[in-house]
């Protein structure tokens, strides 16, 4: 049997309601099998940390925004049994909202560019599933916010 391994993890879905644009991260090469792909702004949670907290402190080491944890849009379970080990996790998408700092990309991290990605474009770029969901809610919410006027 495979060791096993559990992440928990919280990620942020910061829109522009305005625009229809979403913000998301590129992943390095820290990261090589999903380098260049694009991501939700998050990650883990360090041991004794709550996931709001986390998800604060990640989005501000890899964009340099300050934000403000609205409720949870989802929580997702990922699976993968094809390493050495097997990973479940576990990834808690927030809405939040920008209340401070200035947009930057992240130095010797697991991102290394965050860019706002059009929602009616964003299927041109390489992302991994957890930014096709997040941009899938996005979408949802969009369409929602345009039919209101």
């Amino acid at each position: 049997m495979n060791a096993q391994r559990t992440r928990i993890s919280a990620y942020a879905l910061l829109q522009e309601h305005d625009s229809g644009r979403i913000l998301l991260c590129r992943l390095s090469s820290e990261l090589p099998r999903w380098e260049g792909h694009w991501t939700l702004p998050g990650g883990g949670l360090n041991f004794g940390e709550s996931p709001e907290d986390a998800v604060v402190r990640e989005v501000e080491e890899e964009t340099g925004l300050l934000i403000e944890v609205g409720a949870i849009a989802t929580i997702d379970s990922l699976f993968d049994c094809s390493g050495e080990s097997d990973f479940h996790g576990i990834r808690i998408i927030y809405h939040a909202k920008i209340v401070g700092g200035s947009l930057r990309c992240e130095t010797s991290g697991s991102t290394d560019a965050c860019e706002w990605h059009d929602l009616n474009s964003s299927p041109e770029v390489a992302m991994v599933d957890l930014a096709e969901l997040g941009v899938e809610l996005a979408r949802q919410e969009w369409s929602a916010i345009s039919m209101r006027g």
